[in-house]
């Protein structure tokens, strides 16, 4: 019976593997076996940490707004009621981008919604 010759395809896997694991330090980048576990944390953690973004850039819109309506005189819970009571359709990125580059029309809107 004819043998099976897998050089060329295990070959191929393992320069895959060790392409993605370029980053690494010590062995993690050069041997195969550890290279492959590090990499398979690191996408794990990759996945789990694009959904961890988005929930501390909503943090932080959300602090940032708390701030700024703290020092106009309304709480934030207040303000985003009443932004809704008004039909006022904002995104908190929004809010937060207005409240960084234009001050002035941030506060009109505050005016506004009060």
């Amino acid at each position: 019976m004819a043998r099976v010759k897998r050089g060329k395809i295990k070959r191929k896997k393992h320069k895959k593997v060790l392409k993605q694991a370029k980053g690494s330090r010590g062995a993690k980048k050069a041997l195969y076996r550890q290279a492959k576990e590090n990499m398979e944390r690191a996408l794990a953690y990759a996945t789990r940490d694009r959904r961890v973004k988005k929930r501390q850039f909503r943090r932080l819109w959300i602090t940032n707004l708390s701030i700024a309506l703290r020092n106009m005189g309304m709480r934030y819970s207040e303000f985003i009621k009443k932004l809704k009571e008004k039909n006022i359709l904002l995104s908190r990125p929004m809010l937060y981008k207005i409240l960084l580059n234009r001050k002035e029309d941030f506060k009109k809107i505050v005016e506004a919604v009060k």
